[in-house]
This record gives C-alpha cells, structure tokens and sequence, in this order.
C-alpha cells in the first residue's frame, strides 16, 4: 500500500453525497466575479482546471446572497436576480472529472467592502480601523431566509453543496465573536446565544435544499485576538453541530481584524490548528475538514491518518500547483515549492496568490514570482474598476474620488 493511499480513499459524508478522495480546496476570495455578481470565463476554467486536477471538492469564497454586504467587488451574488445559466455554467466546468463545486455562503458583515456597503455587525463598533452599524432584529432574522434562498439557487444551479461561513471574521463569526459581539438579547451573552444565529442559517438551509444536498460549515478554532472567540467556546460550537444537520465541519482560525496578522502569512510550520481538530473530534463524530498550513503531502497524511481530520483543506498549495491531487496519486511533487517574500508589503502575498489565481485561470502561470508592488498595484485596480461596475449594476451611488 501506498503511503498516499489514505488520502485516496472517498468519504460518503451524513446526506449521502460521496468525496471521491479527502482532498479539498478551501474556499479562497478568487475575486474573479465580473463586478455584476457573475462569474467570469477566468473563474469557469479556474474551477476546471482543479477538478481535472484530481480534487474532491472545490469551494467557492465568499458568494453573497444579496448585494448589500460583499467582502470584495469581485464576489459572486446569487439570488433570484441573478442569471442562472452563468452560476449553470460554473458548476458544470467546476463539476467535472467527479468533483464537486460548492458555494461558500457569505456575509462580511462588519467587515464589508466599506465603497460599496454600509458595514453592519452585531453591535456598533467605532474603533479607529473599523466602523460598523449594529443590526436590528429583523436585520438578523433575514440572514438565515437569505442563506435558504441562494443555497436552493445553488442546488437548481447544479452544485452539489454549501459552506455556511462562520469563520475569519464575517458575519457568523462575528456574532461567535465578543470581540463584535456585545449585543444583550439572544443574539449575545454566553456562546449558547451567540451560536444562535448560525443553528437558525443551518436550519433554515437544510429546510430548503432537502436531506441529500452537502452542507458544510467553516468555523473558527479561535478568533487569535484579545477579547474574541476563544477554543472552548469554539469546542461548544463543534458540540452543537454535533446535533445539526450539518455534514462536514471545517476547522480553520483567525479573523481580518485590522492590523491582525493571517495566519497563512506567518512563518510558522502548518498545519495550524490540528490540535484544536483533536479536541473538535472528541465533541463530534461529524467528519472534520482542516483548513490552514498544509505544504506538504507527509503532513496531509498524517492528519488523516491521525483520525483527527477526514479532510484536508488546501488553498495556496493549489494557486501554486493546480493538479497537486493528481501528482501526489502518482506519488510526485510531495512537497509544492512555496515562494519566499522577504520584507513583503502589507497585503502583498495575499495580492500575489490572488492575481496567480487569474494568471491560472486564463492559462497563463508562470514560474516568475515577480514583484509583490506589481502584484498589489495590479489587484487594487482591478477592485477599482469592479467597484465602479458593482455602484452602476447595483445603483449603490458610490463612486471612486
């Protein structure tokens, strides 16, 4: 036996849907969506090339169910003004060679892309980085209708699964987090209330897609800032999914507070948050998916192998190598070469593995890492010019100085 081989075996997850391997791309900002909330020929072949590079299952970051709190103007929308034929043919490009494609439902919530949105959260926030309204109560209501609505788009459209988004600072991970979240009704206090509204998004997503269409949930092993979610209240979390429908659970950390250093930009040896996944696993017998820090095919064996994780989620090995499943089946590449930044400007790794994601998208990688500045130029103006097509399609009256 291949020492690989456990990492090729399929997964059937709680609904019935079947991973044919137990290697994932988490979902990433591609920020490929044409500024109109559709996806773009770029992103279609995107999503082929790593079906056809031997994955289980793609997830798409950050897809919003209205307009009104996107993360970046490259995000998708879908909902019933949305045309479906466009989202129709993502899934079939992404769902080829027996992967699947979910959408990760988004809502950025505090942290929405602030020239197109009025941030809200779940409590007024006025720090020097980070403005925000509070939400009302009909405000939070219509989050879990919302998650229902796109999600059954998403199933019509032909993709086989969600991700609710409950992790790195956005919406659900805010009402997670008292760091956002100090709202006194139940909606606050103990986790007990601050977990309510991603069991009402579960619940009311599971009402409408049915007992056989994958649902997903990515949470937070911890917020890694002063005052934010912390592992036990994250261990409670993992308990209460425990009991929902959810059919896989993806364990990842940190949150885009600013001035917060991600932990995919950090020095340190992955995987990240392996041993909160060992605690996870004792509180539920739902399969667990890790997200954070995997370079190498040693350590996704060992993760599985481990029984910590069922899943491993890989990002930034797959802008790198698309095709990284199928090499490591063939027991090639088990370590990907990641480039090195020396003195990188704020923003510039995630600037550089974002623009590569267009470069693979339109068949166009190369082995030249080029300049981080050209890479962060190159990206905000690309923003720039969907935040001008988004204000004109979404009449939001916000235009650029």
């Amino acid at each position: 036996m291949l020492q690989n081989e456990i990492l090729f075996q399929a997964l059937e997850l709680p609904c019935g849907v079947v991973l044919k391997n137990r290697i994932a791309k988490s979902a990433m900002s591609d920020s490929l969506g044409d500024g109109t909330g559709h996806p773009t020929p770029e992103q279609n072949r995107l999503y082929q090339r790593w079906a056809q590079g031997g994955l289980a299952v793609s997830i798409i970051g950050e897809v919003q169910p209205t307009s009104d709190y996107p993360e970046k103007p490259g995000n998708l929308v879908l909902n019933p003004d949305s045309d479906l034929s466009k989202f129709r043919k993502l899934a079939q490009y992404g769902g080829q060679n027996g992967s699947q494609l979910w959408l990760q439902l988004g809502h950025a919530g505090a942290l929405s892309y602030a020239p197109i949105s009025t941030p809200k959260g779940p409590s007024t926030l006025d720090l020097p980085d980070l403005r925000c309204k509070g939400m009302t109560l009909d405000e939070i209501h219509q989050v879990p209708l919302d998650f229902a609505k796109t999600a059954k788009l998403a199933q019509q459209a032909g993709f086989t699964g969600v991700q609710i988004h409950a992790a790195h600072g956005f919406l659900l991970s805010q009402f997670l987090s008292p760091l956002f979240n100090k709202r006194n009704d139940g909606y606050g206090g103990a986790i007990k209330n601050r977990m309510k509204l991603l069991l009402e998004s579960i619940e009311a997503t599971r009402a409408a897609v049915g007992p056989s269409f994958a649902i997903a949930v990515k949470l937070n092993s911890s917020d890694q800032l002063e005052g934010g979610l912390v592992e036990g209240d994250a261990l409670q979390v993992v308990a209460a999914l425990d009991k929902s429908t959810v059919d896989l659970i993806d364990i990842s950390g940190g949150t885009y507070f600013p001035g917060a250093k991600s932990a995919s930009d950090s020095a340190g040896r992955g995987p990240y948050f392996i041993a909160f996944a060992k605690r996870a696993r004792t509180v539920t017998s739902k399969p667990l998916m890790l997200t954070g820090g995997f370079k190498t095919r040693a350590q996704s064996v060992a993760a599985v192998t481990s029984g910590a994780v069922d899943v491993i989620g890989l990002a930034r090995a797959l802008v790198l190598e698309p095709a990284l499943p199928n090499l490591w089946a063939d027991n090639k590449m088990p370590e990907p070469v990641f480039p090195r930044f020396s003195n990188a400007p704020e923003g510039g790794i995630t600037a550089w593995y974002t623009m590569r994601l267009t470069e693979i998208g339109a068949d166009e990688e190369t082995d030249n890492v080029g300049d981080l500045g050209q890479a962060i130029h190159a990206y905000e103006a690309r923003d720039n010019v969907r935040t001008e097509i988004w204000s004109c399609h979404f009449n939001r009256g916000h235009t650029l100085d």
